[in-house]
């Protein structure tokens, strides 16, 4: 498989027509790319040559014969679904905390090899004033959540909203975990760090088993806090109720945070 070696392929729809019968030519086509024959491909599917040859030509295909092909190939197949971010359905797949956002405008789906958070994916948290404080000043290093992508990876960053009365982006910190855990261990492990009485916490998490502990480190105020306004006018930015994950030109401009003034 040298020349598919690391490699990454993009399968597209065909624009029109009957897109079934173009699955096959295209396996075939991923298939001399890799350099395999078909009765190395049948082999390692376990069934005969004559049903790789009919595959190939076309016709109607199960999806998990498709996904046993590429597998064969040393590859793996993913499938999605993809919504504009401005569905009706949007709101609410991003509250869920397990929706991926895609492209600027569009929110994703993984239907098969889910993989919720993408390497190095920053977040946008809001957080209360009272808490938002207390992070940038260092004495709260654990921000408790109900749900959350556990799979955040260490270093990712979280950029920090306050909410009303401030409604302004005032810094970040770094993600160096992300705990699940039962409701009673996080108030026992972090009740102090997460600043939060119990009748408090017994609130927020009311209902639940499990919930979520992100430890943070390299917290880092900005120069001077973004208002919403401004956040909305440059960048079309809309506070989440709880977190969403930071589109790339507010990303961009956010690395370089006293650039902001002038952007």
């Amino acid at each position: 498989m040298g020349r598919f070696s690391q490699k990454i392929v993009e399968a597209r729809a065909a624009a029109s027509g009957d897109r079934t019968s173009m699955v096959g030519p295209e396996l075939r086509r991923l298939r001399l790319l890799v350099g395999l024959t078909q009765d190395q491909i049948a082999t390692r599917m376990e069934i005969q040559q004559a049903a790789i040859s009919k595959i190939e030509k076309g016709g109607e295909i199960y999806l998990s014969t498709v996904q046993r092909y590429v597998e064969a190939l040393g590859a793996s197949l993913h499938l999605t679904t993809h919504f504009p971010t401005d569905a009706p359905l949007s709101m609410k797949l991003c509250e869920t905390f397990e929706v991926e956002q895609g492209h600027d405008d569009q929110l994703v789906l993984p239907l098969l090899n889910d993989d919720p958070f993408k390497p190095l994916r920053d977040i946008v948290l809001s957080v209360k004033p009272v808490y938002s404080e207390k992070i940038l000043d260092g004495s709260k290093t654990v921000e408790l959540r109900r749900r959350f992508p556990v799979s955040a990876p260490n270093g990712a960053l979280a950029y920090i909203y306050s909410t009303s009365p401030v409604k302004a982006m005032v810094g970040t910190a770094a993600i160096r975990n992300v705990l699940k855990l039962p409701v009673e261990q996080i108030w026992s492990e972090f009740e102090s760090a997460a600043f939060i009485s119990r009748d408090q916490f017994d609130k927020y998490f009311d209902g639940l088993a499990y919930g979520f502990a992100l430890v943070f480190d390299g917290v880092r105020a900005f120069s001077r806090p973004l208002p919403l306004s401004e956040l909305r006018e440059k960048f079309g930015f809309e506070p989440p109720q709880s977190f969403l994950y930071a589109k790339r030109n507010l990303r961009k401009a956010l690395q370089d945070e006293p650039a902001i003034v002038s952007y």
